[in-house]
């Protein structure tokens, strides 16, 4: 029982904390961090120099890129939210093939980042990455408004053309833009430190905030105004997010590209192949290397990580043999890596079985902007006798819910739960994100009954074979699980992004990022398939098909119901592989006085 509260958490919290002592140690930690005015960890400003640790970065530079993400997520949501209806309605798909449709541009959208993240750790940069994915962008919503507003460009392939243009600039902007406010703030830096955990959540309320604008405002031009105009304003609003990057460019910390990730992970593999016969070193022969390694090697802005016992035979691509020596001369040694490299992709196959532990959240997580959509265009809309509620909207309720509590998270909840266990972020990165994994599984326990409640309603007035008929049931009964999917991103959206950032090596944060985001894309992906292999099972039987275009006559609820079951599975299984990882910590600098660097020991091939 201890293990299963632990990570399931919901703990109520009553330790209050003493708020004297707390502003002494943060008032200590200031004075500490003023000693060095530079910033120790190898930032540099856009021309490459050396930056100053009180003119760049913390809030003074974050602000800009929160700002920037607020207006980029307006954009997004006025093209995601309401793109089911407009594919049924202006395009004249059915409810499925919409469903999926929408599902694959969100996958697609989701998992493009991952071009974008190794372009910017490899090649260019993550702010000039920005730059140049933020014109794509614009030019996707450009296009995006013509099709929608000229006659002559409304065809579905131009239509699908510009949102997949769309997502080649979300590509590049979404990994490195939050990786590049997180980068604003060093971890080497108490204050700082302190500041970035508080960053990612600032972060998640900016771009809760830009998507409330635009499931609201947006939403209601596209239904009541025209699709011209609801669109045409996404592209505007991307023009002033580009403006604002560039304006706050003289305060920004930049990160210089430290090679390709990917050809380091490749070399550890196959190094570790030439070496498959050889055993692995002993723990403190890694600890004399990674020393020697510390001493000899420029990292530049990498910290070292301390070698673990985890995928130990990785190991073996560290241990030198005399075939090695002929290799010196050549540029890379395929037969040898650092001890560096080594834990570096350890830490990357650390990270794969918690990632996989959360695609049921990113297959719930698509359900807000497909069939809750749907089923609330069957409902009561009105407010008073003239106002209707656009159905889309009320994914509003999921951004307003984290609006109003990830500050209280961040600025009540946090300081009495790190009081209570120790932790500087509260609660451990892994506990946020199962106390999320559990609040999605009742939010679909919720979405079953209310769909039940819902089909019961059209049977009673017999409204089961008028599918445009308007159910005498208020849609206001669809908020407890809109509220609900709020809740839980606070904990898990929040959670994932620090976490596949934080324990992501320095040189590949960008692709921690983008890990995050793969979640929601890969469970786009699996939400599409299990609605496609769903929709031809269902309709081969008599109970009909579940999916039906006719709501009324549809089984949402037993879907809702499937989900619900994989999610408690799903939870069951992160709860293990939760309590059986072990985070990993860098440093700067590692030294080992006992032994001498010069006792490698040099084995016979």
């Amino acid at each position: 029982m201890k293990w299963a509260f632990k990570y399931s958490l919901l703990p109520v919290m009553i330790i209050g904390r003493n708020e004297q002592q707390l502003s002494e140690q943060t008032a200590m930690e200031e004075d500490l961090s003023s000693h060095t005015d530079f910033v120790g960890d190898g930032s540099v400003d856009l021309r490459g120099r050396s930056v100053r640790r009180a003119h760049t970065g913390r809030w003074k530079a974050s602000i800009f890129i929160i700002g920037v993400e607020i207006a980029e997520r307006l954009a997004y949501a006025g093209i995601l939210s309401n793109m089911v209806t407009y594919l049924t309605d202006i395009l004249h798909e059915s409810t499925a093939t919409a469903a999926k449709n929408v599902n694959a541009w969100s996958g697609v959208a989701s998992m493009l980042p991952f071009v974008g993240a190794f372009v910017a750790d490899s090649y260019f940069g993550r702010y000039r990455t920005i730059a140049a994915s933020s014109v794509i962008y614009l030019l996707g919503l450009i296009l995006v408004t013509l099709s929608a507003s000229l006659r002559s460009l409304h065809h579905p392939w131009i239509f699908f053309f510009s949102i997949y243009l769309v997502a080649l600039g979300q590509g590049g902007h979404k990994p490195c833009l939050q990786a590049f406010g997180a980068d604003q703030f060093e971890d080497g830096d108490p204050v700082e430190k302190k500041y970035k955990s508080s960053f990612f959540n600032y972060w998640y309320w900016g771009i809760c905030f830009g998507t409330l604008l635009g499931v609201t405002v947006l939403l209601y031009i596209q239904d009541n105004v025209g699709w011209g105009l609801g669109f045409g304003i996404p592209a505007v609003t991307m023009v002033i997010a580009l403006f604002t990057f560039l304006c706050g460019t003289r305060f920004y910390r930049h990160k210089l590209p430290d090679g390709s990730p990917l050809t380091r992970i490749v070399h550890v593999f196959v190094a570790t192949f030439h070496k498959w016969n050889v055993s692995s070193p002993l723990q403190e022969e890694k600890k004399v290397a990674a020393a020697a390694e510390s001493e000899g090697l420029m990292l530049g802005s990498r910290r070292q990580y301390l070698p673990t016992d985890q995928f130990k035979f990785l190991d073996k691509a560290t241990v030198e043999d005399e075939l090695d020596y002929e290799c010196k001369t050549t540029t890379r040694n395929w037969r040898l890596c650092s001890v560096q490299d080594v834990e570096e992709v350890k830490a990357v196959l650390g990270l794969s079985p918690i990632w996989m532990s959360c695609l049921t959240f990113g297959i719930v997580f698509s359900q807000s902007a497909t069939f809750f959509t749907k089923q609330g265009a069957t409902m009561d809309r009105k407010i008073g006798k003239d106002f209707e509620i656009p159905p889309a909207s009320l994914q509003s309720f999921i951004d307003l819910s984290i609006i109003l509590l990830l500050p209280v998270y961040d600025r009540i909840f946090v300081p009495i739960a790190r009081n209570w266990t120790g932790n500087e972020r509260g609660i451990t990165l892994l506990q946020r994100i199962g106390t999320g994994l559990f609040i999605s599984f009742l939010s679909m326990i919720v979405a079953a009954l209310t769909e039940i409640r819902r089909i019961k309603a059209a049977k009673d007035n017999g409204l089961i074979d008028m599918p445009k008929a308007t159910i005498p049931l208020s849609i206001s009964l669809l908020l407890p699980q809109y509220i609900l999917f709020g809740i839980a991103d606070v904990f898990t959206m929040v959670g994932m992004q620090e976490y596949f950032y934080d324990q992501m090596p320095d040189s590949m944060k960008s692709m921690g990022i983008a890990v995050y985001l793969s979640v929601l894309g890969i469970g786009s992906f699996l939400s599409s398939i299990l609605i496609s292999v769903i929709e031809k099972l269902s309709c081969r039987n008599k109970g009909g098909c579940w999916f039906a275009n006719n709501l009324n006559k549809a089984h949402l609820d037993y879907y809702y119901w499937f989900l619900a079951s994989l999610s408690a599975i799903n939870l069951c299984m992160y709860m293990f592989l939760a309590n059986r990882y072990k985070y990993r910590y860098a440093q700067n600098n590692i030294f080992y006085q006992e032994e001498s660097c010069k006792d490698r020991t040099l084995l016979a091939s």
